[in-house]
């Protein structure tokens, strides 16, 4: 028996070794993130002379922080929603103005993240700029947050006008002090945007793109605005003078998840 002995320990560590490996758990694998369809391009693939500040890859948005599925400070679009901007911009450029995008195509992952953000009331931390009047409580049943949005399918832009040459606008820091979205545009966080009597994204009746109370240079330059988005097939939503949608909708029923990055264009 003790001639076996060492055979017999050699066999029970093996057994030993090949049932741990048996009910080790298996390696976690990401799932691949889903790619664009074809029909959806980089817009500055289209029109390189548009203006792009993408503010939900950074933390100067009504959250604070950057947003899930923005991996790149790029616009994606429907092909026929970026040519169309094209054609706005060129009407622009002969005024002397520019398009600039603050948001295009938007993942659904990230309109998680504002349905999340909305429903935890104890995070005002943006609350001075964004959405000054309005109690958080509300955003859902005034409409400002909801758990779809027009911008997943990718014909929907948040966009402004800029007078040319333009100038930088400068980087937000985390933390300073915030002047309310409504103010004089001498008071808001500085844009090199035309004054359109209220900031991106100001959660106020005063963004409505009609509200009676804009006249003068501000609602010029709405006009402005609308009127060169609606010449290329656009449609202003009335409650936020930023945000238009291309007519008719490439895909009027789908919510994409894909990230905003060259990757989920080209697939690598």
């Amino acid at each position: 028996m003790t001639a076996f002995a060492p055979v017999l320990r050699a066999l029970v560590a093996a057994t030993a070794a090949l049932l741990a490996v048996a009910v080790a758990p298996s390696p976690a694998y990401a799932r691949p993130e889903p790619k664009a369809p074809k029909e959806f391009v980089a817009l500055r693939d289209v029109d390189p002379t548009i203006i792009q500040e993408m503010r939900y890859i950074t933390p100067h948005n009504f959250v604070g922080e950057p947003i899930d599925g923005y991996k790149k400070p790029m616009c994606i679009l429907t092909a026929p929603a970026a040519k169309a901007l094209h054609k706005a911009q060129r009407s622009l450029l002969r005024k002397g103005y520019s398009l600039k995008v603050y948001d295009c195509y938007r993942p659904q992952r990230a309109v998680d993240q504002f349905v999340r953000w909305a429903k935890d009331l104890g995070d005002e931390r943006m609350k001075a700029e964004f959405y000054p009047h309005v109690d958080k409580s509300r955003l859902f049943a005034d409409g400002y947050i909801a758990e779809k949005s027009g911008h997943s399918r990718g014909s929907t832009v948040d966009l402004t006008v800029v007078r040319l040459p333009a100038q930088p606008t400068r980087p937000y820091v985390p933390g300073e002090p915030l002047a309310p979205c409504h103010a004089p545009r001498s008071e808001r966080f500085p844009d090199n945007s035309v004054d359109m009597g209220t900031g991106f994204d100001c959660f106020d009746t005063l963004s409505h793109t009609d509200d009676p109370r804009v006249s003068g240079q501000q609602r010029a330059h709405r006009e402005l605005l609308r009127g060169a988005l609606s010449e290329a097939g656009f449609v202003n939503l009335p409650e936020e003078w930023w945000h238009f949608t291309h007519k008719p909708e490439l895909f009027p029923d789908t919510y994409f998840d894909f990230p905003v990055s060259r990757r989920s264009l080209t697939g690598r």
